[in-house]
């Protein structure tokens, strides 16, 4: 089972933090968010992982080197211009058929392994892992056609499925994403919708963090000192 983990990004709404550290090496406790990572994926079977970097690259190099201390192999692959989330796979040589594709600031008690079974049985072109969230309105909300209110509801509570920056894919989607341009996963799942690929979800209600602000880092320190981390 090969991972790749997209660790090129700036991190912007971390900054003046991420001026100096990249996102990925912020610390969780006494390991960074990566590191977590790389032992969770070694954890579920996890046989090669190949980083994909950019801003700050060296540093994540000089913190993981060839990953003989996590016990699997690390190697990279580093882009000189942003391509966004999803082209900086198409740098990547020598891909299995199916393979991970996990944000390199993922905080998650997921299975990978459950995941990566789930998309193979699926014969998917696409697997994305989704998190179930709440939206509390403090507004009356009101459905409307025509100028006509056809209903109304009072302080609702909408329920949405996001996605977790957690991926497996079929290496034959990798000719739909642009060579040398930056191209993100939205613009990559609504590729796959246009061409009627085979894109499916993984529904999981683990803890999760999504790492955009120093508050989410906070929030994460706490609730994952009740977390067994590997």
């Amino acid at each position: 089972m090969q991972t790749i983990i997209l660790a090129g990004g700036r991190g912007s709404r971390l900054d003046p933090y991420t001026r100096i550290l990249p996102k990925p090496l912020f610390p969780i406790g006494d390991k960074p968010i990566a590191a977590i990572l790389v032992h969770q994926l070694q954890s579920a079977g996890v046989d090669e992982i190949i980083m994909c970097l950019g801003y700050l690259a060296d540093l994540i190099r000089l913190y993981f080197q060839d990953g003989n201390q996590f016990g699997v192999p690390i190697r990279y692959s580093v882009e000189t211009d942003p391509l966004g989330t999803a082209g900086p796979l198409r740098l990547v040589n020598d891909l299995e058929d199916d393979f991970l594709v996990v944000n390199g600031d993922e905080l998650t008690a997921l299975d990978f392994r459950a995941l990566y079974e789930h998309h193979v049985a699926m014969k998917a072109d696409m697997t994305v892992a989704v998190h179930k969230k709440s939206v509390y309105s403090s507004f009356g909300v009101l459905e409307i056609k025509d100028g006509q209110v056809t209903a109304y509801s009072e302080k609702p509570t909408l329920n949405y499925w996001a996605s977790m920056g957690i991926y497996v894919f079929n290496k034959r989607i990798l000719s739909l994403i642009p060579e040398k341009e930056r191209f993100d996963m939205p613009d990559l799942v609504q590729r796959l919708l246009r061409e009627a690929a085979q894109v499916v979800s993984y529904e999981s209600q683990d803890l999760w963090f999504d790492i955009g602000t120093m508050a989410d880092l906070e929030k994460a320190k706490k609730e994952f000192k009740q977390f067994k981390l590997p």
